[in-house]
């Protein structure tokens, strides 16, 4: 069946911290487990609540999610499960497209996220120290 994508309700929640978990688990064993446990606390009751966020599905089974605000991709993660199939490309051009999507801020310890987005047409445009919660993870500022 064809990936579709729509926007996520609040009842998909619990299958949106499915999805990050397992990515993040996957790309980001850089992130200490006191920090890992914050942002699982803070994505469902502070920035999704707050975020217009898509899901891409298969089989009506959200396979990843993506959210853009004030033209800064927000967060798109792919279930590991489903990783290196395209979701994450065909997830992208829908943001592009429907979204004033113009950056991103990339972990500087996630490579594989970097390169994406290099392929995704972004340029390296700046850095920080900390990201955007203040935490000591240095991010990479990228731009269209």
């Amino acid at each position: 069946m064809e990936h579709q994508i729509r926007p996520a309700t609040s009842e998909d929640y619990p299958r949106i911290m499915e999805i990050w978990e397992s990515a993040v688990t996957a790309t980001h064993d850089f992130l200490a487990e006191e920090d890992f446990n914050y942002f699982k606390q803070a994505i469902p009751n502070e920035y999704l609540p707050n975020l217009t966020v898509y899901l891409i599905t298969k089989d009506d089974q959200p396979q990843g999610f993506a959210s853009v605000a004030d033209g800064n991709l927000e967060m798109l993660f792919i279930h590991n499960d489903s990783r290196g199939k395209g979701l994450g490309k065909k997830l992208f051009r829908f943001m592009k497209e429907t979204t004033s999507l113009t950056k991103v801020d990339v972990n500087e310890q996630n490579p594989q996220a970097i390169g994406f987005y290099e392929k995704m047409g972004f340029t390296k445009s700046g850095r920080s120290e900390k990201d955007g919660s203040g935490k000591p993870y240095p991010v990479i500022h990228m731009s269209l």
